[in-house]
């Protein structure tokens, strides 16, 4: 079966750093596009980065360039993101998602929250 499980998340002061997991399985990990989304409440779910399948091109929200650097390891099927300087903003339910360019699948994970205050 497909899974796809973030961990990581948790309450973090203005000005600190988190590190989330995506651990996938179920699907051939290495064939897909890797990203990163968040949702805050009341908000639509919007993407903050993303990793192609080799792990050699991303891209990132305009809120997250210089912050968050997302990365993956196609031995391990993981996908992280690493986020640094974070503000109240950044407040929101992360999701890691799957996804191939021209089957238009997608897999998401449950969310794991991220709370940035002070």
């Amino acid at each position: 079966q497909v899974q796809v499980v973030e961990s990581g998340g948790g309450l973090v002061q203005p000005g600190g750093s988190l590190r989330l997991s995506c651990a996938a399985s179920g699907f051939s990990f290495s064939s897909y596009t890797m990203s990163w989304y968040r949702q805050a409440p009341g908000k639509e779910r919007e993407l903050v980065a993303g990793i192609n399948s080799a792990g050699d091109s991303t891209n990132y929200a305009d809120s997250a360039k210089g912050r968050f650097t997302i990365s993956r390891d196609n031995g391990k099927n993981t996908v992280d993101l690493q986020m640094n300087s974070l503000k109240p903003e950044d407040t929101a339910a992360y999701y890691c998602s799957a996804s191939l360019r021209f089957a238009q699948t997608r897999y998401w994970g449950q969310g794991t929250q991220v709370t940035v205050s002070s």
